[in-house]
């Protein structure tokens, strides 16, 4: 029962409004449609990088001042960067790797594994320069945490040991001995440097390497 107290808006009243709150919808639903509009409004998209888009780590020249002969191994420089993934060597110094040219300049790595990939294509992450030019190549010793000649070091293959990039970096030992305690415990096979092959390497940095 309506009582007089209690007045009520006229039935076209009534359907006026509903009517000009369903325009408004569909006005706001064509509105939103249209593309150039939405574009600008709804989030932005993470970029997608271009795969040939490579990080930019220029060598770092001999300092005379140092004292070290030319051809020795360097401390990694705390602000240089992988040339092959990008990452900070000095971050993770128990696996680092260098290679030094004979001008003096050196390139530091965040891993054996990631040596072993400039080392099969220096041109592409070193533009101008080729593999003749590398007079020395060191890795981290495992045991001793100290550089040693890459070329008569011995690397772990299939172990647990994950490295900076979380694969198998080919963990880096002094000695074959060492090498086949730590596989002995850790799971793997020991290889040589000369059997850390093209196919071997290809197959690793496909496991969390940064994509060139």
């Amino acid at each position: 029962m309506h009582l007089p107290w209690q007045p009520t808006a006229p039935a076209p009243v009534r359907r006026a409004g509903w009517a000009v709150a369903v325009a408004a919808v569909l006005a706001a639903t064509v509105w939103w449609s249209m593309p150039a509009l939405r574009a600008q409004l709804e989030p932005e998209a993470a970029p997608v990088l271009d795969p040939d888009v490579c990080v930019v780590a220029p060598p770092t020249p001999y300092n005379p001042a140092s004292g070290l002969p030319l051809e020795s191994a360097r401390p990694v420089p705390a602000d240089v960067r992988c040339p092959v993934c990008g990452m900070f060597p000095a971050r993770s110094p128990d696996w680092a790797a260098q290679v030094i040219f004979a001008n003096g300049d050196a390139q530091f790595f965040d891993s054996p594994l990631s040596l072993f990939m400039y080392l099969s294509d220096v041109a592409r992450y070193s533009p101008g320069r080729s593999a003749d030019e590398i007079v020395a190549r060191y890795v981290t010793d495992v045991s001793s945490k100290t550089w040693t000649d890459a070329g008569n070091a011995f690397y772990v293959h299939g172990s647990s040991a994950k490295g900076p990039m979380r694969a198998g970096n080919l963990p880096a030992f002094a000695s074959k001995k060492a090498a086949l305690q730590f596989a002995a415990q850790r799971g793997g096979t020991v290889l040589a440097y000369a059997d850390v092959d093209a196919g071997l390497v290809t197959q690793l940095g496909g496991q969390g390497t940064h994509a060139h």
